[in-house]
C-alpha cells in the first residue's frame, strides 16, 4: 500500500511538472506573439473573424485598419494554401473592435495541430471572447446550391486527431471541455436573422471535416450525408474545438463554394471552388457585417 501510494505521488508529481512546463512554453510564445501585434496597434479587438479559402476581401472593410504580414509575427503559422493572403488585420467592422485572419492554416499543410490552433489560442489571450470562423465547403446536403451559406450548428470530426491531446493546460481550460453548445446557438439564430433580412439563402447544418488535401471520394460523401453531414471541408473543426476549450462564443458559416464528389458527374478542382467562393462573398460580408451591428454593444460591454 505504502509502495502504491508512493508511486502514485510520483505520478502526480511528474503530470503537474509538465502541466507546468507546458503552461510555462504557452506563456513564452504567446508573450512574445502578443507584444509583437500590440507594438503594431493600440487597439484591443473583442471579435476574432477567421476568413478561409477566397475570402479574404471581406478584410478589406475594416477599417482604420493596421495589416500585419503573418511573416512578421513570432511563432504565426504561414499559410501556403492558394486563396489565403496570410495577414492578420486589425481595426473596426460596424462599429466592434475586430482582428481578421486573412487566411489560415490547414492541416494537410504539414503543421501540428497545435500550430493550426495556435492563433487562436492568441485570440483569447488578446481577451477575445466571439469568434467567428468562415470556410469554403462542399454541398452534401442535395438542397444545397453553390453560393449558400450554412451556419455550422454542430460538426463530425473526421480528421482522426484533436488538438486537445497532449499535457492540458488549465490556465486555458479543462481537460474534457463540454462540446455541446461549441456552435453558440443565440449567434446562429441573429446571423440567421439578418440573412433573412437581406433575403440570403441561409442553412444551419452539421459540418463534417476531413484532413484533406485529396479531395472526398463519392463513397465518402455518400457516408457522410448517412452520418447526417450537410457540409464538407478540410478546417474549422480544430480551431472550434480550442474557441471552446478556452470558453468563447462561435459564429462559424460555411459557403458552400461547389458540389461534393459524386453528387455530380464532374472531377472537383480547386480554382472551380475558388471561383464558386466569389459568388458568396458578397452574402457572407452582408451577415457578418449585419452580425456584427447587432453584437456591437454586447462585445463593447464585455
Amino acid at each position: 500500500m505504502t509502495v502504491f501510494t508512493h508511486a502514485q505521488g510520483i505520478i502526480k508529481t511528474l503530470k503537474e511538472v509538465t502541466e507546468e512546463g507546458i503552461g510555462m512554453l504557452n506563456s513564452e510564445k504567446t508573450a512574445e506573439t502578443l507584444a509583437a501585434i500590440n507594438r503594431r496597434t493600440t487597439l484591443r479587438p473583442k471579435v476574432g473573424i477567421i476568413l478561409g479559402s477566397g475570402l479574404g476581401d471581406i478584410a478589406d472593410s475594416i477599417e482604420n485598419s493596421v495589416a500585419i504580414v503573418y511573416d512578421e509575427i513570432p511563432y504565426w503559422p504561414r499559410t501556403t494554401a492558394i486563396g489565403h493572403a496570410g495577414r492578420l488585420v486589425i481595426g473596426t467592422l460596424e462599429g466592434a473592435p475586430v482582428v481578421a485572419m486573412q487566411g489560415r492554416v490547414h492541416y494537410y499543410e504539414g503543421y501540428t495541430m497545435e500550430e493550426i490552433t495556435f492563433p487562436v489560442r492568441i485570440f483569447g489571450e488578446m481577451g477575445i471572447r466571439s469568434i467567428i470562423a468562415t470556410n469554403a465547403a462542399g454541398g452534401v446536403n442535395l438542397d444545397y446550391a453553390p453560393g449558400d451559406l450554412v451556419a455550422i450548428r454542430d460538426h463530425i470530426n473526421f480528421m482522426g486527431t484533436n488538438p486537445l491531446i497532449g499535457a492540458n493546460n488549465n490556465k486555458w481550460g479543462q481537460r474534457f471541455p463540454d462540446m455541446t453548445y461549441a456552435y453558440d446557438p443565440d449567434y446562429i439564430e441573429k446571423a440567421a436573422q439578418v440573412a433573412r433580412d437581406n433575403n440570403i439563402r441561409f442553412h444551419n447544418g452539421v459540418y463534417i471535416a476531413f484532413s484533406g488535401p485529396s479531395y472526398e471520394t463519392p463513397a465518402e460523401i455518400l457516408m457522410s450525408r448517412a452520418l447526417g453531414a450537410d457540409v464538407v471541408g478540410m478546417s474549422t473543426v480544430p480551431e472550434v474545438i480550442v474557441a471552446n476549450h478556452m470558453g468563447m462564443r462561435v459564429l462559424a458559416i460555411s459557403c458552400v463554394s461547389n458540389y461534393a464528389a459524386g453528387v455530380r458527374p464532374v472531377r472537383l478542382l480547386h480554382n472551380e471552388v475558388l471561383e464558386g467562393m466569389s459568388r458568396a462573398v458578397g452574402s457572407l460580408a452582408a451577415v457578418i457585417k449585419g452580425f456584427l451591428r447587432v453584437i456591437a454593444g454586447d462585445v463593447l460591454g464585455a
